[in-house]
């Protein structure tokens, strides 16, 4: 059974296996280094505002989970976190770096089309083309199990689906579809 994240829980381990893979020289993260990836204005959506106690609430929830384990430098005695959620040695989750990528964007942006997993995947996988990134998505739909990625349906006037992680709670295909037609039908018109 999978363990659920709250959004700010899932933007936590987003951030961590995104920066492990991106700058696995600053990594484990410092909290301060965690908010501000957190709230990076770019690569990511929706953007978020965290206070360092909410960041602080997520690691001690996600800690007690067994999500992510804190490491103090005693030298310096400042806290730096690591992510136990997948590809560790702890975790039960292991994904190939396919598969990882896809769900390290999915955690940061939330749904998305095999074309944008793919232009957006540069720094933490290179994917040949968008039938690579299908392939990779179709792993983590047929996981033993439950799927950790759903398909949405097909939006109008978008040519592909969108996929969706199901890390916090499984997701209400219909409710997302009329959430999703609903902004749609409220965003401004351009002329």
């Amino acid at each position: 059974m999978l363990t659920e994240l709250n959004d700010i829980e899932a933007r936590v381990i987003g951030c961590l296996i995104e920066k492990s893979i991106v700058t696995p020289d600053q990594y484990p993260l410092t909290l301060n280094a965690l908010i501000n990836a957190c709230n990076q204005k770019s690569s990511r959506d929706p953007i978020m505002s965290l206070t360092q106690g909410e960041v602080q609430h997520a690691l001690r929830v996600l800690e007690a989970k067994h999500l992510v384990q804190t490491a103090e430098n005693f030298k310096s005695r400042v806290e730096k976190f690591t992510q136990r959620f997948c590809n560790t040695r702890y975790s039960d989750l292991q994904f190939s770096d396919a598969e990882l990528a896809v769900v390290c964007l999915l955690l940061l942006r939330g749904p998305q089309t095999p074309g944008e997993l793919r232009s957006r995947s540069g720094r933490l996988h290179r994917f040949e083309d968008n039938a690579e990134v299908v392939q990779a998505v179709a792993g983590l739909m047929e996981r033993e199990g439950e799927p950790l990625v759903v398909k949405l349906p097909r939006m109008p006037g978008r040519k592909d689906s969108e996929y969706m992680h199901q890390f916090s709670g499984t997701v209400d295909v219909e409710a997302h579809v009329s959430e999703v037609q609903e902004k749609h039908a409220s965003a401004p018109r351009e002329r």
